[in-house]
């Protein structure tokens, strides 16, 4: 097991400071995910790179590392990125992938003594999954080739969170709170002012850091001057998945359904339907 890394208590002045605390090879996997996997190590002979995809494919830091893994080891070679799960397991193998992941921490272990940041863990890790399930679904309906990679880019849309409730509860805790007291505060303007940093900007550094799949990095570009059907079929998931957290009647959900209409050529009555089918699989 590897050694746990200290919690981050104040921020560092910059960008640079908040990226060299973190490397993918030490962020934690879902115990889910570890159990998923010993399960499929009992028998590995029988294990192929679908079966340990469907072990990966919903843990938003298990899919970082086993990119970036992946990545690193196809430094300097020629040829496309491996840009799904899928394909960085066919291109890695069972056996190899079994043996560069088996000593891995678990991060309910890890939190075990910090209830809420488990809790606003878990949070964001439903949010996350829930607009990679609505992605997913709007790439399907669209007929996108690429639906895999739109589903990961919904999925780590808000990594940096979760290694905020990871590493720095307390700062994840006191954004939380001031949030809660004034509904007005816009998060970047928050995250400003308590980590010096604004998380997307984190984001962007560390998967090209990790140099994470191209493709990937382009779709999740909130900052890109022209937003492909791609980079909207995500960012109407997450609008769709944050705005819904706690039902279906936020008074933001009215526009979201109208954009999406627009996006999958549809009724804004059948976008609605949609939407309720896919949250209800």
């Amino acid at each position: 097991m590897l050694a746990e890394l200290p919690l981050i208590t104040r921020a560092p002045r910059d960008l640079a400071g908040w990226a060299a605390l973190f490397e993918h090879s030490r962020l934690p996997v879902l115990g889910e995910t570890l159990e998923s996997l010993r399960e499929l190590a009992v028998n590995e002979d029988a294990v192929d790179a679908r079966l340990l995809a469907d072990a990966v494919v919903n843990d938003p830091l298990m899919t970082i590392k086993l990119l970036a893994h992946v990545a690193q080891l196809r430094r300097g070679r020629e040829g496309s990125d491996t840009e799904t799960v899928t394909e960085a397991l066919v291109m890695l193998g069972v056996p190899p992938f079994f043996r560069a992941f088996q000593d891995e921490a678990e991060l309910e272990v890890l939190l075990a003594s910090q209830p809420q940041a488990l809790d606003g863990f878990h949070r964001v890790l439903r949010r996350s999954r829930r607009a990679a399930r609505f992605a997913m679904g709007f790439a399907v309906h669209r007929m996108d080739h690429d639906a895999a990679v739109i589903h990961e880019a919904a999925l780590l849309h808000d990594f940096a969170e979760l290694l905020l409730w990871q590493r720095a509860p307390a700062l994840a805790l006191a954004m939380e709170q001031r949030q809660q007291a004034d509904p007005t505060l816009r998060s970047a303007a928050v995250q400003r002012e308590l980590l010096n940093i604004e998380l997307y900007a984190l984001e962007h550094v560390l998967m090209l850091k990790w140099r994470l799949p191209a493709l990937l990095v382009q779709i999740t570009d909130e900052h890109a001057q022209h937003l492909t059907p791609q980079m909207r079929n995500v960012q109407l998931a997450i609008r769709v998945a944050r705005h819904t957290a706690l039902g279906w009647d936020n008074a933001a959900l009215p526009d979201d359904v109208h954009d999406v209409a627009v996006l999958l050529n549809l009724s804004e009555d059948s976008a609605l339907r949609l939407l309720h089918e896919i949250d209800a699989d």
